[in-house]
């Protein structure tokens, strides 16, 4: 049996290669092992701490998403003039600190002081005018009402005057026709008198009467000429007295028109009070327009001290002294350091297990590396590339598939950036901790 095996490793270094180490036989290797267990103990170890490390080394590596695509925000809070004028001081110079409320800019104020002073003027007088239409509001109600009164009894009297003159025309008319029947009986009686006279003229040529007879007859006839001639001038002055009372009728109708008139006039009464309630009204509507006058006034007084709206550094300033300038000119730049973030562009392939609230860090290169931590605030809703001044269009024939980027923003954690090192604009290496590692 030795021997067979001689052969057999005799034959096996036959057919190996000129210059080859030989190769030891498998009970050979099986006996180094044996020799050694220790070895063969270590060198599984080895497999197992190797297979551990792999295992969490992909855990470290699966849950994280790193990009240099990345770079401080903040907000630049513009500060513009909003009055024109001509500029009296400037507080502040280029990287300079400011807190809220400090005086930056002073404009010259002294236009916009006279114009609140006649805004003031403005309202002054329309307030008083608006008392004195609000006074005549009741001073007419009254008027007014006594008015319609007044205006009544002045129609009841000139009615009455009306039917007085109206009655003195029946009472001289009927004086008239008894005159004129009177003077028919005086006519009568004179025409009879004539006659009379006339035969006694005849009888006393005969001396068939006496003469006492005839000149009794000659004295009746001369009291019949004189009656008539009586009676005519009753008549006369009768007739006179008619067109006496007719004008009084007339005179007495004019006064009762007028007094009408008078009286439909005193009945526009509520409108006369709508009007000068309604000036009332006009007037308050003008003390709010003077109202509005003068504060805007202020206010325009007011904009001509420009003080600075939030906390942070001064930054491009271009506004000197007796520079004169406009209202919506910039004059200079804030930014709060108080308030930044970082926006890290992703590629659209990291984004498969990134959700808001992720915890992240990022190191800045400005500061040597400098790592501040922080954590996901928010995804945006569109690509970078979308709101380029040319967006991509991919609808044509010739097409090249490219990753894209969004952006995330990533907010510090308090008090990560009270030293205020940061500036917007500065480069950093952003990573995001995802939960693919934890699911």
């Amino acid at each position: 049996m030795a021997d067979h095996v001689d052969l057999e490793r005799e034959k096996r270094q036959e057919v190996r290669p000129a210059g080859s180490e030989p190769v030891p036989a498998e009970p050979e290797r099986q006996g180094f092992f044996r020799r050694h267990p220790k070895v063969k103990w270590a060198l599984l170890a080895l497999a197992v701490v190797a297979a551990i490390g792999g295992y969490f080394a992909y855990r470290y590596y699966a849950s994280r998403e790193t990009t240099d695509d990345a770079q401080i925000d903040g907000h630049i809070d513009p500060i513009s003039a909003r009055v024109g004028g001509t500029v009296i001081a400037v507080n502040v110079n280029d990287n300079e600190h400011v807190n809220v409320g400090q005086v930056l800019v002073q404009i010259d104020p002294s236009d916009y002081q006279v114009a609140v002073e006649r805004a003031k003027a403005n309202l002054a007088a329309a307030e008083a005018a608006a008392h004195a239409a609000q006074t005549t509001v009741p001073i007419t109600s009254t008027t007014t009402s006594s008015n319609i009164g007044t205006a009544e009894a002045n129609v009841a009297t000139a009615r009455a005057g009306v039917n007085a003159a109206e009655n003195e025309v029946a009472a001289a008319k009927a004086a008239l026709n008894s005159a004129e029947a009177k003077l028919r009986e005086s006519q009568a009686r004179n025409t009879l008198a004539q006659q009379n006279l006339k035969r006694m003229e005849l009888l006393v040529a005969k001396d068939e009467i006496s003469r006492q007879q005839y000149d009794t007859a000659m004295a009746e006839s001369r009291s019949a000429a004189a009656a008539v001639a009586a009676q005519e001038a009753a008549v006369a002055q009768a007739r006179q007295a008619v067109a006496v009372a007719e004008s009084h009728v007339a005179q007495a109708q004019g006064t009762l028109g007028q007094a009408q008139a008078g009286l439909r006039a005193a009945r526009t009464a509520p409108q006369q009070v709508a009007v000068s309630e309604a000036r009332a009204r006009t007037a308050q509507a003008e003390i709010q327009q003077a109202k509005a006058a003068l504060d805007q006034a202020e206010l325009n007084l007011s904009y001509t001290t420009i003080k600075a709206p939030v906390h942070g550094v001064v930054s491009k300033k271009t506004v000197e002294i007796g520079q004169v300038i406009q209202p919506g000119q910039p004059l200079m730049a804030l930014i709060p350091l108080d308030d930044i973030w970082v926006t890290a562009n992703f590629k659209e392939t990291d984004l498969k297990n990134m959700r808001p609230g992720e915890k992240a860090e990022f190191s800045v290169d400005a500061l040597g590396g400098r790592k501040y931590s922080g954590y996901v605030q928010s995804i945006a809703a569109a690509t970078g590339a979308r709101f380029s001044l040319l967006p991509p269009e991919n609808a044509t024939g010739n097409y090249v598939k490219v990753v894209q980027r969004v952006p995330v923003k990533i907010v510090l954690n308090p008090g990560e950036n009270k030293d205020e090192l940061l500036r917007p604009g500065m480069s950093v290496e952003a990573t995001v901790f995802t939960n693919t590692g934890k699911k």
